[in-house]
């Protein structure tokens, strides 16, 4: 059965012209980042969300942000891409893959040498300043912040850096939300990887997807609310299964 359904995927990517995948924290569970909603993760345990990740609670106590940040950071930057961010690169150089839309902010999907990347939630390469907005690349920050877990602060003003996260309360990145707007309209296969299309609004992009006419293909641990609405459906580990998929794709070329 499982066969049966890499092979459908392989097929549908064939007969596809302009392929989206849409990728959420599965896809780089792998790698060894946490996945924020699993009761696993470790992620929520004795925080409240309000209050260490929100852009309100951020204001207010940076240092609580700073905190509960400091072992996802070294994880992240310790993190390697993993076959799945391999198989998508190699579908956009084969020139199946059009785009992919994020709600990570590991850049996993950038380090591995993917092309057209939609980061929804934002990134970690810089960070501002709430106070004069001055951006500054992250990776010296993030260097010095690993050594004495400090709150970073401006050296123009003296304000707090924020990295260039999207924290609760805060509106996604205008240029990216409209970037992937318009490659959800115009895909005509989107491939949902490792995501419980739970937030929104980044989850809604699939719908407009198939509004458009696009087809879907959900590839993800446990069930989802499109399951239904999805011509494949593989709950297994996208490590696995996106290089079965390709392997199986390059040998039917």
């Amino acid at each position: 059965m499982l066969l049966e359904k890499i092979d459908c995927v392989a097929q549908l990517i064939k007969q596809s012209r302009k392929i989206v995948a849409f990728t959420g924290a599965g896809i780089s569970t792998p790698s060894g980042i946490p996945d924020f909603r699993s009761p696993h993760s470790g992620m929520w345990n004795n925080v409240d969300p309000m209050v260490v990740a929100s852009i309100y609670g951020f204001r207010n106590d940076p240092q609580a942000f700073y905190d509960w940040i400091y072992p996802l950071t070294q994880t992240t930057v310790n993190a390697l891409p993993n076959p799945a961010h391999d198989a998508l690169v190699r579908l956009e150089t084969l020139g199946h893959l059009k785009a992919v839309i994020t709600q990570n902010i590991d850049m996993l999907h950038t380090r591995a040498g993917s092309k057209t990347v939609y980061e929804l939630h934002g990134h970690m390469r810089e960070a501002t300043c709430i106070h004069c907005f001055a951006v500054y690349a992250a990776e010296p920050i993030i260097a010095q912040f690993l050594v004495d877990k400090q709150v970073p602060h401006c050296s123009r003003c003296g304000g707090v850096l924020k990295p260039n996260v999207i924290l609760f309360g805060e509106q996604l990145p205008i240029q990216q939300l409209m970037g992937a707007q318009d490659a959800a309209r115009n895909t005509d296969l989107m491939i949902i990887i490792g995501s419980s299309l739970e937030v929104a609004p980044a989850s809604e992009l699939p719908l407009l997807a198939t509004r458009a006419g696009a087809k879907l293909v959900i590839l993800n641990l446990e069930n989802t609310h499109l399951d239904a609405k999805a011509q494949v459906v593989i709950h297994a580990d996208a490590a696995e299964i996106l290089p079965e998929i390709m392997q199986r794709l390059e040998i039917t070329a």
